[in-house]
Order: C-alpha cells, then sequence, then structure tokens
C-alpha cells in the first residue's frame, strides 16, 4: 500500500533548531510518522521532547552550538551511541540578521553565513559519512528560503546563505545519490515564525505580503509536516537534489 512508503517507523532523525516554530512542527510531523528524534538545540527543546515523547517516540536532546564546527562530530557520534544509526537529517537550525547593505557588518554576516551555511555543509558531510558506513542509504533536509529564488532587502547574509542552501543541496544530490542518499531542501514561504514577528507585526508589509500570497494567509509550522515526511520518507527514494517551495503560491504569482 502506498501509504506505507510513508511510515517511518524505527528510523531515527536529527533536527537541528526543534526548539520552536518551524524546527517544532518539523519533528512533531516526523514523530507522528514514526520517528524517534535528536533535536540539536542551544538549550534543552522541553516542549518539543514532551511532544515527541507523549507520541510514544525517544527523544535524545543535544546542546550544541552549530556555528562552531568543533561540535559537528560529537553530534553523530553521540546519536549512534544512543540510538544506534541515523536515518534522517533535518538542517533547520538558522539566524537572520536586517541591516542594509551599505552598512551590513562582517559580524553580521559571519554569525548568519557559519549557521545557516557552513553548518548545513559540515553537519550533512559527518552524516553522510555515517549513512555510507550503515550501507543502507539516508535522508537530508535542508531548510532553504524564498531568498533562495529572490533577492530580499535588507537581509545579504541570509540571502546569501539560503541561495547557498539550494546551490549544495544539488552538489551533495549529484555526489551522494550514487549512496543511496537523497539530498533535498523544503523552501517555506512567508511563514508565522518569530523571523517574521517583525513583518507581520507592520501592518503595510504585512498587507502587502498577504496579497500576493495566493493562499491569502500566513504559512504554519503544521504546514511543514506532509513536505517533511515525504522528503524523509520512501515515497521520495527518486526526489534528488530538488527544492520544495512550500509558500502558498507566493513563487507563482
Amino acid at each position: 500500500m502506498i501509504l506505507d512508503a510513508f511510515n517511518l517507523t524505527g528510523k531515527v532523525a536529527i533536527v537541528t533548531g526543534c526548539d520552536t516554530g518551524l524546527g517544532q512542527g518539523m519533528t512533531l510531523g516526523l514523530a507522528q510518522a514514526g520517528c524517534d528524534i535528536v533535536g540539536v538545540n542551544r538549550k534543552i527543546p522541553e516542549e518539543t521532547a514532551a511532544r515527541v515523547t507523549a507520541l510514544g517516540r525517544r527523544f535524545m536532546a543535544i546542546q550544541a552550538d552549530l556555528s562552531q564546527q568543533a561540535c559537528i562530530q560529537d553530534i553523530v557520534t553521540k546519536t549512534v551511541a544512543e540510538m544506534g544509526r541515523i536515518d534522517i537529517l533535518v538542517n533547520n537550525a538558522g539566524t537572520i540578521r536586517r541591516e542594509d547593505a551599505l552598512t551590513f557588518s562582517e559580524k553580521n554576516w559571519d554569525d548568519v553565513i557559519n549557521l545557516n551555511l557552513k553548518s548545513v555543509f559540515f553537519l550533512s558531510q559527518a552524516v553522510a559519512r555515517q549513512f555510507i558506513a550503515q550501507g543502507e542509504g539516508g535522508k537530508i533536509i535542508n531548510i532553504a528560503s524564498m531568498l533562495s529564488f529572490q533577492g530580499g532587502i535588507r537581509v545579504p547574509s541570509y540571502t546569501a546563505s539560503k541561495s547557498g542552501v539550494l546551490g549544495i543541496t544539488r552538489l551533495l544530490a549529484n555526489e551522494w545519490s550514487k549512496h543511496g542518499i537523497n539530498v533535498n531542501a523544503i523552501a517555506p514561504g512567508y511563514m508565522a515564525t518569530d523571523n517574521t514577528q517583525a513583518l507581520r507585526d507592520d501592518e503595510e508589509r504585512s498587507k502587502a505580503i498577504l496579497e500576493r500570497i495566493p493562499a491569502e494567509r500566513w504559512g504554519t509550522p503544521d504546514d511543514l509536516q506532509g513536505p517533511v515526511v515525504f522528503l524523509a520518507s520512501a515515497a521520495s527514494d527518486y526526489v534528488n537534489g530538488y527544492t520544495l517551495a512550500v509558500d502558498g503560491g507566493w513563487l507563482a504569482r
């Protein structure tokens, strides 16, 4: 039955940045589909952990600063030691800095690139090595953005990082598909999260954004549950190097 292809029972997923928002939403979707979860965050995601375990799944918390590369191999080692294997990686952790390009600082550049792009590559690399050692393939899901396709304003390092995420998603798929590793990305549209609070609080900007979205609403974390389960499951075994927009039709307008 086709629904069996979406079943993730017994799979182990690492999700970075699963404390709130989109990361929490995707984590709960994976857990509902059967996944045990390893959550990587700066702090223990107490609410997410409680909601995952309430579903009867295991949850392991790893505290790490992903902007520093020294923690990356430790994440893989701890996960395998506790959970026995890794099947899925969701590179969700990210940050944003808003400042005009004419005055944008080097620190704001480095802070965003290190977390949003550099850590995505090197954590993917470490997990892919584990996939190959296990000999059963695996799924890597990167979180891109509407700014993987568009320029935006006042977010130069964020735009650069998310354009880079789209690019390395394609590159890694080219190199790793032969190992049974699917690398894809999700590009959320305008979502009701902490990152967009300032936009939603600006009545004029919020109205302009909603007028362009054919669905006529901001997205929610629940809107990413179906896409992430699809890309994490056997149902997407022949999907490689693709960035799926979940945007209420924004890019189609």
